[in-house]
């Protein structure tokens, strides 16, 4: 049974448009159900799916003459006589496809739905061969509302969780998934996984694939324990201010390679670099970015995270995608945890109390913040005046 994303929609709309429909995301995300699922809404009987891995079809679009690949998609069952549908999947595993792509998209008006496992790849490959040809879509592992839909469980709107306090009922009802997605992240088939165990060792074999296959085979990186050993140290340091030449120091690297290295894990979705909230463009560019992963499991699969540190990544992945993220920080210290399009400052709290209100409302005003509010992990005894973090949906 197909279980729809929230980026379906939209897909499915962008079916409709010439240019080519690009899935990108790290893998296991969900890419491939999503590009049959595509594939399956079209009404066209004038369609295929094509599986790259194999080596069959990486040699279908090996040969010289692009001409000849046409004549073959044709022996498969495809019609040339009407509008075509392609699907294309794991397209990283051959990077030639990309002027393939080109010279049939525009020799034949082929409809091409293609995905691949990272942004790293795909964005450099694309970026000038089909420019103006293709939209990119990136996937991440399930936010909490679509968690929820995975899990069967009664969703309510809530599209105004920034305004609510916490609710003790749906406190209740949702806080045990709530504390599954905290503890083991959204990739789809370790959210369906039945126990503790089962969700750790799918968690294990994804973190071991993205290791030994995509920086392999999408990076000149040659040692596998210094990238080991740099994940690990970047899992313990979520949430905080990163320091390439500390990293540095510690990994034994030197600080271009930890620069380089950091740079590619966030391009091939493993992690995200959250800039500061500033009213000055140029201190916005030179200040210490924090990092945060786009996996809770993940995260946790790397390093051994303390309980608040959990929180706090799960409610970034939480945010991501609702508006431009970043964080607020003074000189001193203190800090904003997060700050929505440049107008709300969140603050993670696992426990809220009225202190952190007020602190928050101080450091709200020196950023000349308007909105925000404290978004809670547990509920606080006599003390409300918070967001729970299961409504943000």
């Amino acid at each position: 049974m197909f279980l729809p994303r929230k980026i379906y929609p939209e897909l499915k709309k962008h079916l409709k448009i010439k240019q080519i429909t690009v899935i990108t995301g790290m893998r296991r995300a969900g890419k491939t159900t999503l590009l049959k699922q595509l594939l399956k809404d079209i009404p066209s009987k004038n369609k295929f799916y094509i599986d790259l891995e194999r080596l069959d079809n990486r040699e279908l679009f090996s040969q010289k003459n692009y001409d000849n690949i046409l004549k073959e998609l044709a022996n498969r069952g495809l019609s040339t006589k009407e509008k075509m549908y392609l699907a294309i999947d794991e397209i990283q595993m051959f990077p030639p496809i990309a002027s393939v792509l080109k010279y049939l998209y525009d020799t034949f008006g082929i409809k091409f739905l293609v995905s691949g496992s990272s942004s790293y790849y795909l964005k450099n490959l694309f970026s000038e061969s089909l420019a103006g040809r293709k939209k990119i879509f990136e996937l991440y592992p399930l936010d909490f509302g679509e968690y929820l839909d995975f899990k069967g469980v009664f969703r309510l709107k809530n599209e105004g969780w920034k305004e609510k306090k916490v609710s003790p009922a749906e406190y209740e009802r949702t806080r045990h998934h709530y504390e599954q997605y905290i503890e083991f992240g959204g990739f789809p088939e370790v959210v369906l996984a039945k126990n503790a165990k089962e969700k750790k060792e799918l968690l294990a074999d994804i973190a071991s694939s993205y290791v030994n296959i995509d920086v392999k085979s999408l990076a000149d990186f040659r040692s596998e324990k210094n990238i080991y050993n740099l994940i690990k140290m970047l899992s313990g340091r979520i949430g905080a201010k990163l320091d390439y030449s500390k990293l540095s120091r510690l990994a034994g690297l030197s600080r271009p390679t930890v620069m380089n290295y950091i740079d590619f894990f966030e391009k091939t979705y493993l992690l995200e670099k959250l800039p500061i909230f500033s009213k000055s463009p140029d201190r916005e560019i030179v200040k210490a970015k924090k990092i945060y992963f786009c996996d809770n499991g993940i995260a946790g699969f790397f390093a051994d995270l303390d309980g608040g540190t959990k929180f706090e990544n799960a409610v970034f992945n939480q945010l991501r995608g609702r508006g431009r993220l970043q964080y607020y920080s003074l000189k001193n210290g203190r800090e904003i945890d997060f700050v929505l399009d440049g107008k709300i400052g969140l603050e993670a709290k696992e426990t809220p109390i009225k202190q952190d209100q007020k602190k928050l409302a101080v450091l709200r005003k020196k950023a000349g913040l308007k909105k925000g509010g404290l978004v809670g992990r547990y509920l606080t005894p006599n003390f409300t005046d918070y967001i729970w973090g299961g409504e943000i949906r």
